[in-house]
């Protein structure tokens, strides 16, 4: 008798009088389960990393029992975020070289990569997020007091949008680069017949493939720092496009090992090798990694000048422009992807880039179809070509704060009559009926708060423009929403996983402390994540 008392109040724990047990709950909230009919509920249960079920804090408490109940306190509940277009590996490898962002003049990024340099004492000197555009002189840099600040070891200081970089003599001498030379798809500055040390799209490959890769230490340092500040920002899935086999295959090593727990959607850059590494192996798919799409690149970027435009820059008639390959190699690589069976993820800036992969897509595709092939950025398009998403269900995949951030120069690049085809994600998104969001980090910031701003409010934090940037591109708050969960997971093939709080998928979903449908601007901006769940796991609090 006394062995079977103990027992009995065992089992009165561990199943609740009865009650199917769940490990966690979460009641008191305002969940957004961002389903078809964009329910609102009140609580949730979660058990083995999945949603049980949905529905009232009376019912839900009522129901189960769980080792661990939180109340929400009435804060808004969404499903964790997911950054459509990012680089995830790339911002852990920013998070290692000198930030370079929001500095106002030449002079202040040679003082960050000096005071840089000074804790980072050996090895290549690396640094982005420069922009031209925000100084007062607009005019590209050149490398003399690179060369006399650093003679003897070699610096790459990127541009922030990752398509042009300032290379100093002793970068261009260990890539053997002396003189200019003419190559496709990018461009090594001269000025009076000497080189000023900036290199177009592809010119910066040529001298950063010379830097050493990051040993593993390193690179796992790289994506835990990725991780946490991801986290803490509310994103639980991020697609990174355009990696290397071989990174691949050091996440998938980490994801085994427990050590990485963030999920990504990867796509492999346009290259011999890892086409024939995926299409021998075939599509890769966990819970945590899923690797079936090729990124492949046709233009540069708008603020450098790379994107391919039909028509001149309206503030340098002499220039256009250019693809990163002919047009030729785009018909080939689509070719060969839809054959096998993958996804086509192609950047394309300018009018000229995105009419001539859009028109590859519909002769390769041939009409409607469910291969979700992507356009990513889809930044300037002609009028006339918009029609060219919805007739072969191309995905035009967006970054809306490109557009707050070009805002204030994109007429100048563009003229006044072209830039209403730029940014113009309701035009877009009437194509097909979704969209997905993204922010292009290290580009921009990781914070989904200034998608969500930039998508619906089209202002900076300043309240410039008044009444927003060519408001009838916003998208409404549902919209965004959706963009960002949803429509961001429907992007991947992953819509039946994830995206939404519905029973069955996974219980990734973030405590904002702020209700994003319900805030005004400032709230918006100044949102904080409280906490962040990924698999049910809490991954973030905010202390």
């Amino acid at each position: 008798m006394k062995r079977i008392l103990p027992l009995f109040a065992l089992l009165l724990i561990l199943f609740g009088c009865g009650k199917p047990q769940a490990d966690l709950l979460i009641y008191n909230a305002k969940i957004y389960t961002v389903n078809d009919k964009f329910d609102i509920a009140e609580a949730m249960a979660v058990k083995d990393g999945k949603i049980l079920a949905v529905g009232s804090s009376a019912d839900i408490l009522k129901q189960y029992g769980a080792t661990e109940e939180v109340d929400a306190n009435g804060k808004a509940v969404y499903p964790g975020f997911i950054d459509a277009h990012a680089h995830f590996f790339g911002y852990g490898e920013s998070l290692q070289s000198a930030d370079l962002t929001g500095t106002t003049s030449w002079e202040g990024v040679l003082n960050r990569i000096t005071e840089f340099a000074k804790t980072h004492p050996d090895g290549w000197l690396t640094g982005r997020g420069w922009d031209q555009n925000d100084w007062q002189n607009k005019q590209f840099p050149s490398k003399e007091k690179l060369d006399e600040l650093f003679p003897n070891r070699p610096v790459l200081l990127e541009r922030i949008d990752g398509h042009a970089s300032i290379a100093n003599q002793s970068a261009l001498n260990a890539a053997g680069i002396t003189k200019s030379f003419t190559l496709t798809g990018g461009e090594i500055v001269e000025k009076d017949g000497k080189l000023t040390g900036l290199l177009v799209d592809n010119a910066v490959e040529l001298v950063a493939n010379k830097i050493p890769p990051p040993d593993e230490k390193k690179a796992t340092k790289m994506l835990l720092d990725a991780q946490k500040n991801c986290f803490a920002a509310g994103l639980t899935t991020i697609d990174d496009c355009g990696l290397n086999f071989d990174a691949v295959e050091f996440i998938e090593k980490m994801h085994n090992n427990k050590t990485l727990k963030m999920r990504l959607y990867v796509m492999l850059s346009d290259a011999e090798k890892n086409y024939d590494y995926l299409f021998k192996r075939g599509k890769i798919k966990t819970d945590r990694l899923n690797v079936r799409s090729f990124k492949v690149y046709a233009d540069g970027a708008l603020g450098s000048r790379g994107a391919c435009l039909l028509h001149p820059y309206s503030d340098m008639p002499n220039k256009s422009g250019f693809l990163l390959s002919d047009s030729k190699h785009f018909e080939e690589v689509a070719k060969k992807i839809n054959e096998h069976g993958f996804q086509m993820c192609t950047h394309a800036i300018g009018d000229s880039a995105n009419r001539t992969i859009l028109k590859i897509y519909n002769q390769v595709l041939g009409g409607k179809n469910d291969k979700r092939w992507r356009i990513e950025h889809a930044q300037v398009v002609a009028q006339s070509d918009f029609n060219l998403f919805g007739s072969a269900s191309v995905v035009p995949s967006v970054q809306p704060t490109h557009a707050t951030s070009d805002m204030y120069w994109a007429a100048d690049r563009l003229g006044k009559e072209r830039v209403k085809g730029a940014y113009a994600y309701k035009q877009l998104l009437d194509q097909n009926g979704w969209i997905p969001l993204g922010t292009d980090f290290p580009v921009e910031q990781i914070n989904p708060m200034l998608t969500f701003y930039a998508a619906t409010v089209r202002e900076d934090a300043k309240d410039f423009p008044q009444g927003g940037f060519q408001m009838e591109n916003a998208l409404t708050p549902e919209q965004a929403l959706r963009g960002m969960t949803i429509w961001a997971a429907k992007a991947n093939f992953e819509e039946k996983e994830k995206g939404s709080l519905e029973v069955g998928k996974f219980a990734d979903f973030v405590i904002l402390e702020n209700d994003i449908m319900k805030a005004n601007h400032q709230q918006i901006l100044q949102n904080k994540v409280l906490k962040t769940y990924l698999n049910g796991e809490k991954v973030y609090e905010n202390k």
